[in-house]
């Protein structure tokens, strides 16, 4: 498979990555609505325990949304998807770390994380639109730390601008690919 078919395979499969992104936004926004009524504790653990449900929850609504929720066997960018989530968890590691030095450094972190792993997701999706949510994302965790923003705003910054991003994916996928 070539690599331009590759990225197509990725981005009919995953319906381009947005209901993934729509349903990780939306866990970056319950994990900050946890922080603000119940603890920063069980917001980081929402935060934790939401993240990992976001690629399962992710191809059950591409399916609902009549595509497959998968990619063809073989397709070679698969290392890419891996990998990926290998750096999430290096980053995972560094965020609680933060969280042990200063609480208010961990959404900063995840949001950098994050905006980098988007970086790369323009390679596996072959969608420039990936630059730009990826930047927003690592540029608004800068500005959380820059600002000493409160604990709970990076969820909010991160849950908007992944459900807008999710939104933008949906409207060039579907036009790429129409349902």
């Amino acid at each position: 498979m070539e690599f331009k078919a590759a990225q197509q395979d990725m981005r009919t499969g995953y319906f381009g990555g947005a209901p993934g992104m729509l349903v990780s936004g939306l866990v970056w926004l319950l994990a900050g609505v946890v922080g603000l009524l119940v603890s920063q504790q069980a917001s980081v653990l929402t935060l934790f325990v939401g993240g990992m449900a976001i690629h399962p929850l992710g191809s059950v609504l591409a399916k609902l949304l009549g595509r497959s929720g998968t990619h063809t066997p073989g397709n070679p960018l698969l290392p890419l998807a891996l990998e990926t989530t290998i750096l999430l968890f290096i980053g995972l590691f560094l965020a609680f770390s933060m969280l042990q030095i200063n609480n208010q450094y961990f959404y900063p972190v995840m949001l950098l994380i994050i905006g980098g792993r988007y970086l790369m997701f323009s390679s596996l999706y072959g969608m420039r639109s990936y630059w730009v949510i990826g930047g927003l994302l690592a540029a608004s965790g800068a500005a959380c730390f820059v600002l000493d923003a409160e604990f709970i705003v990076g969820t909010f910054v991160g849950g908007v601008i992944e459900v807008l991003g999710a939104a933008l994916i949906f409207n060039s996928a579907r036009r790429e690919a129409p349902l």
